[in-house]
């Protein structure tokens, strides 16, 4: 705390004044302005960092079968699941063909302007 007895706000608010006095008007205004800018900047950077987290429920359900079933029991319940895995499999085909589409426009739009 002995360093501190060397620091006096009154003779830190001469000395600021003295140097303000010294400089050009414009020199100050263009010192304000740009303090204000730089400002601006760092609370507009800090106010949109802000951001909410999004929480995403993510639940996995899980079929749960008796250890001591049949080989006809598992057959019978894999033609009840094949179909839907089928459809499953097929939708999943058609959005990435879909999307797979949708990037070979924009690349053939981009190609025909050269880029």
């Amino acid at each position: 705390m002995q360093i501190l007895r060397h620091f006096n706000i009154l003779r830190a608010i001469n000395d600021l004044r003295g140097f303000l006095a010294q400089e050009a008007p414009h020199k100050l205004a263009f010192l304000l302005l740009s303090v204000v800018l730089f400002g601006a900047l760092l609370i507009g950077f800090t106010i949109d960092s802000h951001e909410e987290p999004v929480y995403h429920r993510d639940i996995v359900y899980v079929q749960q079968w008796p250890a001591d079933r049949t080989n006809a029991q598992i057959i019978a319940q894999q033609k009840i699941d094949g179909p839907i895995e089928a459809k499953r499999a097929a939708e999943a085909a058609a959005r990435e063909k879909e999307t797979q589409e949708g990037f070979k426009r924009l690349d053939d739009k981009l190609k025909k302007l050269g880029i």
